[in-house]
């Protein structure tokens, strides 16, 4: 990894990590969710990066891909509330997430998913196996009374792609690999009251560019030119219907039949247990130094 990259990732992480405390004081009672993620995405753009991913805001039984439309009214309330966000700087990603129990009641799942995360990182290494990671979060979230959720997992962060080799589970998964200096990737123990499962559930809010092909609508034309600007990381429809209005929708529905667009519909703990999530984004450098990236 050349010099330029490594301070990019840096950067990223930086202004991830600034970007989510800026979120965090704005996740109370009565204020607008959307207001809310529009303002975090600002704040990105403000302090030098971009936007990896939608700014997610996952509330209660939903551990992630949720995204707010533009017409949504919903307000923070009783809700145990997971932010999510990544930043990236010339294709270097850092992504970072935080929960915070607006209902008073799950302060226990909190802690668990964030102690996970604190242990999971002490072991941190050139030479970790990814089972022992696995292992630690979930004896961790275990000794807490809760379930690691099972199918969720931190991944590789690549240029310009948030989620490549290496998978770190969530549980022991006998998976012997290890990690190796040059590696950037994310630890994202998510804990949950349910089975430790979640399903797809719901229509799809956030999507990713993944072929390109020719189309003849000039309509889906000119929102995939907007689309190509995302650099083939993962966007929000509201980012396109608040420029091209109902456009938008036509041109998803037919790049979506083209194959040329992935969905992300939001994922929801199978028993409708409460989810909560912690995550930081880690980079080994080339000399087998462990930064954290996303640390404030």
């Amino acid at each position: 990894m050349d010099i330029q990259t490594k301070q990019n990732y840096i950067k990223a992480g930086r202004i991830s990590a600034e970007a989510l405390e800026y979120g965090k004081s704005l996740i109370k009672k009565g204020n607008s969710i959307l207001e809310a993620t529009e303002l975090i995405e600002k704040k990105i753009y403000e302090l030098g990066g971009k936007p990896a991913f939608p700014v997610q805001v996952s509330c209660n039984e939903i551990a992630a891909h949720f995204c707010v439309e533009e017409d949504d009214k919903t307000v923070f309330d009783e809700q145990v509330v997971s932010l999510d966000l990544g930043v990236h700087v010339d294709g270097a990603i850092g992504d970072n997430a935080y929960t915070i129990d607006l209902l008073g009641k799950y302060n226990g799942l909190v802690r668990a998913a964030q102690k996970a995360l604190e242990e999971a990182l002490k072991i941190i290494n050139v030479g970790t196996e990814l089972r022992e990671i696995g292992k630690i979060i979930n004896d961790t979230i275990k000794s807490y009374g809760y379930n690691p959720v099972r199918n969720l997992s931190g991944h590789g962060l690549d240029l310009y792609s948030i989620h490549t080799k290496p998978t770190i589970p969530n549980i022991d998964d006998g998976n012997k690999t290890k990690l190796q200096k040059g590696m950037a990737f994310a630890v994202e123990p998510f804990a949950t009251t349910g089975s430790g499962v979640v399903v797809d559930s719901g229509m799809p809010t956030v999507f990713m560019l993944e072929h390109k092909r020719p189309v003849r609508s000039p309509i889906t034309r000119e929102v995939l030119k907007e689309i190509e600007t995302y650099e083939r990381l993962p966007f929000a429809k509201r980012w396109l219907t608040r420029k091209f209005g109902a456009k938008a929708n036509f041109a998803l529905r037919e790049l979506t039949q083209l194959g040329m667009i992935h969905q992300f519909p939001p994922l929801v703990e199978v028993n409708k247990g409460i989810v909560t999530q912690a995550e930081h984004s880690i980079l080994i450098d080339d000399e087998g130094e462990v930064v954290v990236l996303t640390k404030p």
